[in-house]
């Protein structure tokens, strides 16, 4: 199990653990969940402009009761302005030891350690270009689903997934629309990314993120810890995830929608 029980702190044997994924993985991205009170200093702070945000449109696939959701898998398409979009199939938690030598292999899979203030998880993704208008044909019912994905995916999907659940019998959970910003903050040494993704109800998640080598890991949170700090940015609390809210957020909608 590569997640952590505690809201609030790693205890040493999970640090332990931790420490011995991101050995194994090919990157270690750090993640923070502004709280929504802190919005508006947080952007200042970092004179962010978002006017000069990216705009994407992600899309979830998955059943009305998450059923891949609580099998660990996550399927995903997005659209991105001005370039082309992407499909993933993603594991989570996955011990990177497990993987098969041939999806190891692949140079569209790779291990990640997402790490936020209270925990972490090892996720295994594989990926696949696609073309914004085929995203759109596929989610609208207009060309089956799983044409947005490669043959690995679909590979890597079926190993996985719970048994007859096809790709093509997934619902479309969104769009969700997300804004994008990559900004050089001064006063810290890597590339911040900041993303909000907007629901429906005009709820919103901020998260600010920022990429290391697996060896980097400890050095870049102690880093981007005092930096935030400085800023009077809150760098504790409760952490809340993307992908989960938007999942549950859909997973609602559809099941709430007139038969």
């Amino acid at each position: 199990m590569a997640t952590t029980p505690s809201p609030t702190v790693l205890v040493p044997e999970d640090l332990l653990r931790m420490m011995e994924l991101v050995k194994q993985s090919d990157s270690v991205e750090l993640k923070l969940t502004v709280p929504a009170s802190a919005y508006r200093p947080a952007a200042k702070a970092l004179a962010i402009d978002p006017l000069t945000a990216q705009i994407r449109q992600v899309f979830f696939l998955d059943t009305p009761d998450l059923t891949l959701n609580q099998a660990g898998v996550v399927v995903r398409a997005r659209r991105i302005q001005g370039r082309d979009g992407d499909t993933t199939v993603k594991l989570r938690p996955i011990d990177p030891s497990e993987v098969s030598e041939i999806v190891r292999a692949s140079s569209q899979f790779s291990v990640e350690v997402d790490a936020m203030p209270g925990g972490y998880v090892c996720s295994g993704s594989m990926k696949n270009v696609a073309k914004p208008a085929a995203v759109l044909a596929s989610t609208r019912g207009e060309r089956p689903l799983r044409k947005l994905f490669s043959k690995e995916q679909r590979a890597f999907y079926s190993a996985h997934a719970p048994a007859g659940l096809a790709i093509d019998d997934l619902s479309v959970l969104g769009p969700i629309l997300v804004l994008k910003l990559k900004i050089p903050p001064t006063g810290f040494s890597r590339r911040l990314v900041v993303e909000m993704w907007i629901y429906p109800d005009g709820s919103r998640v901020v998260e600010l993120s920022t990429k290391c080598l697996p060896g980097e890991g400890l050095a870049t949170a102690v880093e981007a810890r005092q930096y935030l700090e400085s800023l009077g940015i809150p760098v504790g609390g409760e952490q809340q995830t993307k992908t989960k809210t938007a999942l549950e957020f859909f997973a609602a909608e559809l099941r709430d929608a007139p038969a």
